[in-house]
C-alpha cells in the first residue's frame, strides 16, 4: 500500500481478508476498508489505485461489483470531471435486507426438498429440517431486527 500509516494499512488488509472469506475478491474488501476510513470519504479510481497499490482494471472491476451490491456508489463534485466512489448511504441496512431475501430463497428450496422426502420415508430428514428451520427463523426475525435498528440508530 502507498504511504499510509501501518495501522490503516493493517485495517484495510484485514478488511480485505474478511470480505474474501465471505466470498468477495480480496481487493473488493480492501476497497471497502479504505472507503470506510479515508479522507475525503469520496475517492477517484486513481486515488484508490494509488492507496491500495492495485491495478486500474482491478479497481474498475471491483467498484462495479460493489456498486452492483449497493454498497458503493458513484458520485461527482461540482466543478470536477472525475467520478468519485464512496460507501453508499444506507448500504449496510440494504445489504442486510438482501440477506432476508436470501433467507426466503433458502427457506423455499428447503421446503421443496422436504416435499421430496415424505414424513413416512425412512430417509433422515433432520439435516434438511434444520436447514429449513434456521432460514425460516431468519426470514421471520431479520425484518423486525432491521426495523428496530433503523428506529434506534439511524435518526
Amino acid at each position: 500500500m502507498s504511504s499510509q500509516c501501518p495501522d490503516v494499512s493493517a485495517f484495510v488488509e484485514a478488511h480485505g481478508m474478511l470480505w474474501e472469506a465471505s466470498g468477495l475478491p480480496r481487493i473488493a474488501g480492501r476497497i471497502l476498508g479504505w472507503l470506510l476510513v479515508c479522507q475525503p470519504a469520496e475517492q477517484t479510481a486513481s486515488a484508490l489505485t494509488e492507496a491500495l497499490s492495485a491495478s486500474r482494471a482491478s479497481i474498475s472491476t471491483n467498484t462495479r461489483l460493489l456498486e452492483h451490491f449497493g454498497i458503493v456508489e458513484r458520485t461527482a463534485r461540482i466543478g470536477t470531471r472525475s467520478t468519485l466512489f464512496r460507501i453508499a448511504p444506507g448500504a449496510w441496512t440494504r445489504v442486510m435486507r438482501n440477506e432476508n431475501d436470501r433467507a426466503r430463497r433458502f427457506r423455499e428450496i428447503a421446503e421443496q426438498g422436504l416435499e421430496l422426502l415424505p414424513e413416512t420415508d425412512a430417509t433422515d430428514r433432520s439435516r434438511l429440517t434444520e436447514f429449513h428451520t434456521i432460514w425460516s427463523f431468519m426470514e421471520q426475525e431479520l425484518p423486525g431486527l432491521l426495523d428496530r435498528y433503523e428506529q434506534s440508530y439511524t435518526k
